[in-house]
């Protein structure tokens, strides 16, 4: 994988790059769409690609090691063959999700052990099997095995945890080494940079994962809780030390106003389940504002979704229907919010990019902020 930075702004860490992998080019700041099962949840392969436009999307490794299962995958060849996207694909390692399991895993030295919540079968995590399974996955960017703390987390819960982290962190390293691809192009591995809220901490995992030489480097641990003010504190403190010429990755994060906040801090690459988990709920970020479909004051309202919106759907339908179809409980309204939402997101991106070439990042970001945090 390589990583080209094109621009910083003059005045704020917004960056603009590209970053080039082996199933294509992706240009940072970049926005990936979430498939945790292999899929991006009611869109069609054609709308991700050609009307919202997406770069890379996620898959979840915990997800689709327990469905479809690995040797299915593998007979595929690898989840790019399998379901459809031959663009590039980045895995989560599943620590995320094996963590929140909280009542119903276990935590040792050598792995985590946890029962599935499709069917309370019992597995075990280690970083070793967690690289083996993202090596059979075949996703271009694989993260590391991580243990995500809450929060809310004290300090010596969160001290233990980041020591833990790290000492696996070595461990997927290791075992990325001894192995090789199983579908003919590379893959990269990303170490996450824990420690909560907690300055010491988060500066020691920084420099920890800097000193690893990845292809890429992520920030984790956040949007779990913490005050926004604090997230914000946290990826200046820790993109003041991973190498800048590197993508920097914010883990889970989160609404178009945090994405802002992200990119001028200097952040590269992003990921959220909030469109199409919103979506799905009536709510609609647009260029103007957020709208929530369900309102009363839509039920007659005749004009477009978003007069100058990113997607087909904007203009294809209707306020009056979009709350219509949510109202009857029909699929389709939440896969048009979906499309929406996710458009929005990924126009939202590249916009930021355009702006911080043309040099004017800070002033436009101040003014979109105000536009997209109106309740309409």
């Amino acid at each position: 994988m390589i990583f080209k930075l094109q621009y910083i702004d003059n005045k704020t860490n917004a960056r603009a790059g590209l970053i080039t992998t082996d199933h294509g080019t992706i240009k940072t700041p970049i926005f990936m769409p979430v498939g945790t099962v292999g899929t991006v949840k009611g869109v069609h392969l054609s709308e991700l690609k050609q009307d919202i436009k997406a770069q890379i999307i996620l898959g979840n490794t915990y997800h689709l090691y327990l469905r479809p299962g690995l040797d299915i995958i593998e007979k595929a060849g690898g989840l790019h063959r399998f379901n459809g996207f031959d663009r590039p694909i980045l895995t989560d390692s599943g620590g995320f999700q094996v963590f929140s399991l909280a009542g119903i895993r276990k935590l040792y030295e050598e792995g985590a052990e946890f029962r599935s919540h499709i069917d309370g079968s019992k597995h075990f995590f280690t970083p070793e099997k967690v690289m083996d399974i993202e090596r059979t996955i075949g996703a271009d960017i694989m993260m590391a095995f991580d243990e995500c703390p809450p929060g809310n987390s004290n300090y010596e819960y969160a001290k233990q945890s980041l020591g833990l982290t790290h000492r696996w962190l070595d461990r997927c390293i290791q075992r990325f080494n001894e192995t090789e691809p199983k579908y003919g192009y590379k893959q990269s591995l990303f170490p996450i940079v824990q420690g909560c809220v907690f300055r010491d901490l988060r500066t020691q995992s920084a420099e920890f994962v800097a000193s690893k030489n990845a292809d890429g480097n992520a920030i984790g641990g956040l949007a779990v809780g913490e005050p926004v003010e604090k997230m914000y504190e946290m990826i200046e403190l820790v993109n003041g030390i991973l190498p800048k010429d590197k993508p920097r990755y914010l883990m889970g994060v989160g609404t178009p106003v945090n994405i802002l906040e992200g990119i001028e801090r200097g952040v590269d690459m992003f990921d959220c389940v909030m469109p199409t988990r919103n979506g799905r709920n009536g709510m609609l970020f647009t260029k103007d504002g957020i709208l929530n479909m369900r309102n009363k004051k839509w039920e007659a309202d005749f004009s477009p979704i978003e007069a100058n919106g990113a997607s087909y759907v904007d203009t294809l339908y209707s306020k009056a229907y979009l709350r219509h179809l949510f109202h009857a409980q029909e699929m389709l309204a939440m896969q048009i919010a979906s499309v929406h939402n996710l458009a929005f997101y990924l126009w939202l991106v590249n916009e930021a990019r355009q702006h911080i070439i043309a040099g004017d990042f800070a002033t436009w970001k101040a003014v979109m902020v105000k536009r997209i945090s109106t309740r309409l």
